[in-house]
């Protein structure tokens, strides 16, 4: 089992547009790919209230790579997409990373 965290820093004032989008379409769609989330947070204290975090769960990274490519693929994200960002780019920079759990970790 591998994780994924990504991390989506806003374009000042956008976040809500992000949220909704999550809350509202992408999940739908992940649904629809088999992509399972392991949670979403923003950031109470810290150095940027402008961001979302979440970890994306996969069997592996062969797993990862058919799912994620399938979704952004996908003509109804791409529509989806393209209609929320209409009034402007939401993201101004994604940060991702692989984890894999340690042999302590409470999540394997």
């Amino acid at each position: 089992m591998i994780h994924e965290l990504r991390v989506y820093y806003c374009v000042p004032g956008r976040l809500p547009n992000l949220l909704k989008r999550f809350d509202t379409i992408t999940l739908k769609l992940w649904d629809k790919h088999k992509i399972k989330q392991a949670g979403f947070w923003t950031v109470l204290v810290g150095d940027s209230n402008q961001a979302l975090y979440y970890l994306v769960e996969y069997e592996s990274m062969a797993d990862r790579e058919k799912k994620w490519n399938a979704f952004q693929a996908d003509p109804d994200w791409i529509k989806a997409r393209a209609e929320t960002e209409k009034d402007g780019p939401i993201v101004s920079k994604v940060v991702n990373s692989f984890l894999q759990p340690t042999s302590f970790s409470s999540v394997k």
